[in-house]
């Protein structure tokens, strides 16, 4: 079996100690402010790090609440106000084998819906210069400002009990009576259409998801759209911008929300903008990008040139990219989306996007797709709804699928990750998506691995997202690394599903909806061994308790009972258990999963 993988950074690697080591040499803030998701009214804490590179005789914070660049130098503020940080300490760190000094300041209380920008300044007097955190350049405008919004705002409850089932729009459905295009390999349009999508919706629906997550459907040169030529074009391979209102529609009479994958950082090489802002140096357009050698070379996505990463702290591109999410927000009635390559634009941009859609519709949800740490990730706490959660995926495809994890170690980092963010900020989970190789392929074929992991993705206070195909036993041929396109098989239809697995999905979306102790409640573990993993959800009567056993044997385990209703049953296979003395008996198979929920008095 190869070595797992997942498209972006999670893994910790020497390419992680080292960028760790430049961060506390240099200027590091990170975005490192108290509370993370500041309310109206508290005023905010920053910390900056000033490492061994650098002499620090003040350090000073520019800030605006205005749509303007706040910046100074030697704390004279040029642009906004200023205040002072205080050097607060100093820590030995062992990775650079020197010391670091420790700033902290205070930006005053702002009222509700204000958009703080902010610089940071390290001040040398003795050499007469300065150098700005996080670059370490000495001119401020260089780079974008820090930034976050001052609010009340919860995420929408909707999103806290979303179950998403995630299309492909090319892989899922061409419609009925047509078939799938014969195609020499999997980089081509295989047929699926937006119309396609709209047949299915009931198939979607009746197995119990209330959000529909669809991959871009902006038009580009590629089958998937992730680099547009027309930000407000539906593709005309998938249909027309009405067949998607006519989805959209469909969707809602339904009970599904509609997510829409949602690319800003970047375009297709083929973009009008661009080849514009390349033929003609006085083009409107030429901001629109970051241009190193015009007009041939310029920033783009892990440095593709066939994906130009657009320049979103020219006002203009903003707005552009902000307009089109009204768009498809406000026209079309799209409930929410998904942020694609998040850690590529600016918190600045994100802040400046999520006040704009949640003042169009405050129901409107952002998830990221930020491939990072989690420590990276709680930076977004106040700029978006939520980010997917790869640290989870990665941890449970290693104690699943791979077997590379023990239960105990993969139970430690859930406990603790669990609660390493604040409860608001929401982290959807998955086995797997559509950068990384199918779940099933990962377990060599196995699908009681698949039955297992998802019992505990659906069993975790987080939304469950589910890549189509996943739930009927869909896989791949070949690994991914270097192809992610070998895992973006064609949706299987009629016989060639796996109705067992499909079955077993559809109990695990009626069981989440059904008992909110599943999908809400606070977990325990009560009991983990190498093979067996037992925790409770919730509290009180209406607790269920949860049972992994990941073993290659059947294996029998004794757990207590104290505080469960008096009367359970196993919700996956139907039968009562008995409580006897305040302790489960439970015998499990290979890879089995119980989920034990409170059940009636049984009849005398």
């Amino acid at each position: 079996m190869a070595d797992d993988f997942v498209f972006g950074e999670t893994s910790f690697s020497d390419h992680v100690v080292k960028r760790r080591q430049a961060e506390l040499r240099g200027l590091w803030h990170a975005h490192r402010i108290a509370p993370r998701d500041p309310l109206p009214g508290r005023p905010v804490e920053l910390t900056v790090d000033v490492g061994t590179d650098y002499r620090a005789d003040a350090v000073y914070a520019y800030w605006t609440t205005a749509d303007e660049q706040p910046w100074g130098r030697a704390g004279v503020a040029a642009v906004g106000q200023v205040v002072s940080l205080e050097r607060v300490g100093v820590r030995w760190d062992d990775l650079i084998w020197n010391y670091v000094e420790l700033w902290r300041g205070t930006l005053p209380a702002q009222p509700d819906g204000t958009h703080v920008r902010y610089r940071i300044e390290v001040w040398d007097a003795q050499a007469g210069r300065s150098a700005f955190a996080d670059s370490g350049t000495s001119e401020p405008l260089t780079t974008p400002p820090f930034a976050y919004l001052v609010d009340r705002r919860q995420p929408p409850a909707w999103l806290y009990d979303a179950m998403i089932y995630q299309v492909m729009v090319d892989r899922f459905y061409a419609g009925d009576g047509q078939p799938w295009s014969q195609v020499s390999d999997l980089s081509g349009i295989v047929g699926g259409t937006l119309n396609g999508i709209r047949q299915k919706l009931p198939y979607i629906a009746g197995l119990g998801f209330n959000a529909l997550w669809l991959s871009p459907v902006c038009d580009g040169p590629s089958w998937h759209h992730y680099a547009a030529t027309d930000h407000r074009r539906v593709a005309p391979h998938i249909g027309t911008n009405d067949d998607l209102r006519t989805l959209i529609r469909e969707a809602h009479a339904m009970g599904l929300r509609i997510i829409l994958d949602y690319v800003v950082h970047a375009t297709s090489d083929e973009h009008p903008f661009l080849r514009d802002a390349q033929a003609n140096p006085d083009s409107p357009y030429r901001d629109w990008y970051n241009f190193t050698h015009w007009p041939d070379q310029y920033e783009g996505f892990f440095n593709l040139p066939i994906m130009p990463h657009l320049n979103l702290e020219n006002p203009a591109t903003r707005q552009y990219i902000i307009d089109t999410a009204l768009l498809w927000l406000q026209d079309y009635g799209v409930d929410a989306f998904r942020l694609d390559y998040a850690v590529q634009p600016s918190h600045d941009f994100w802040v400046a996007l999520q006040k704009a859609l949640v003042a169009a519709n405050p129901e409107c949800a952002t998830l990221a797709e930020a491939v990072a740490s989690p420590q990276h990730l709680l930076t977004f706490e106040g700029k978006v709804d939520g980010c997917l959660d790869f640290a989870w995926v990665e941890a449970a495809r290693a104690a699943f699928a791979t077997r590379k994890m023990d239960l105990p170690a993969f139970e430690r980092l859930m406990s603790r990750h669990q609660v390493y963010a604040a409860p608001s900020f929401v982290r959807p989970t998955f086995i797997d998506n559509h950068d990384m190789n199918r779940f099933r392929f990962m377990a060599g074929g196995d699908t009681s691995k698949v039955r297992l992991a998802a019992a505990c993705q659906f069993t975790l206070s987080q939304p469950p997202i589910v890549l189509y195909g996943t739930e009927v036993g869909l896989s791949q041929q070949v690994d991914s690394r270097g192809n992610l396109d070998v895992t973006r098989e064609p949706m299987p239809w009629g016989d060639a599903q796996d109705r067992d697995l499909l079955e077993y999905y559809r109990r695990l979306c009626a069981l989440r909806r059904q008992h909110p102790a599943l999908r809400r409640g606070a977990q325990r573990t009560v009991y983990v061994d190498d093979e067996t993993l037992a925790y409770v959800k919730g509290q009180g009567r209406e607790a269920c308790l949860v049972v992994l056993h990941g073993g290659a044997e059947a294996a029998r385990v004794s757990l207590n009972a104290v505080g469960l209703a008096p009367h359970l049953r196993d919700a996956l296979s139907g039968r009562p258990v008995a409580v006897s003395n305040g302790r489960i008996e439970l015998t499990l198979e290979r890879d089995q999963a119980a989920i034990l929920v409170p059940a009636a008095q049984p009849e005398q």
